[in-house]
């Protein structure tokens, strides 16, 4: 098995991947941060976030549909609005099985509609026009038909999420995710990085496919999507 490397980069990942490898594609306010929208709703502060933090990130998030922020578990200051808020579950790599996989098809530019279109039946997270560009996704077809797809999001120094894990509900059971996680993980590890990713806390039975196949729950965390009040309110 690969060395896993420490795992403290990821108490914060949207913010370690938005200054390290991913630092191309940040919009930035000070030391506030966020991916354009049509990218990833995520947006992030630094550990210890200060007031000019939230006036700089209100500037970034002022939008309808704010930004989701992980991590922030006591909540925004006044001035903020809690659109909804949920718990993931994290885990990490803990011996899981990475492996080639000849039928799998890199997915390109040209692909995104059909993505959108499979993640739209299926909802295995959020996908936009341009989360294509956070890392390399791979799909299976059949009848020239995309019917599986799973890939790479956030990108903390050392790790690699796995992320949009799904398949069409009448191609299900035949083992097409498993397949697929195998393979986007050798991939990460390719680049010398180790895989992680997120389950939504109350889909225990996604949880317990994931620790079979390797990987072990690290840390709960609550996402917030949140917008500024108003423009008005931040100085």
């Amino acid at each position: 098995m690969t060395e896993v490397p420490a795992t403290g980069v990821l108490d914060n990942v949207v913010f370690k991947s938005l200054t390290g490898p991913h630092a191309w594609l940040a919009q930035r306010q000070g030391q506030a941060v966020r991916y354009p929208a049509d990218v990833c709703g995520f947006a992030a502060l630094p550990d210890r976030p200060q007031q000019r933090d939230w006036n700089d990130l209100a500037r970034l998030a002022n939008r309808p549909e704010g930004v989701a922020l992980a991590g922030a578990d006591d909540g925004p200051p006044t001035g903020w609005i809690t659109l909804s808020r949920f718990t993931v579950v994290q885990m990490v790599d803990d011996g899981v099985d990475g492996r080639p996989d000849a039928e799998a098809a890199r997915l390109m530019p040209d692909d995104v509609l059909e993505m959108l279109d499979l993640v739209g039946r299926t909802e295995p997270g959020p996908f936009g026009p341009r989360t294509i560009e956070m890392g390399t996704y791979l799909g299976f077809r059949h009848a020239g038909r995309l019917i599986a797809m799973a890939g790479q999001r956030f990108r903390p120094p050392g790790w690699t999420e796995v992320s949009a894990v799904c398949t069409a509900p009448e191609f299900r059971g035949r083992g097409l995710a498993t397949r697929l996680v195998h393979a986007v993980v050798h991939e990460i590890r390719q680049r010398g990085d180790s895989p992680f990713l997120h389950v939504v806390a109350s889909n225990t039975k996604t949880i317990a496919l994931y620790e079979a196949l390797g990987f072990r729950a690290r840390r709960a965390a609550d996402v917030l999507i949140i917008r500024p009040q108003s423009v008005a309110t931040v100085t």
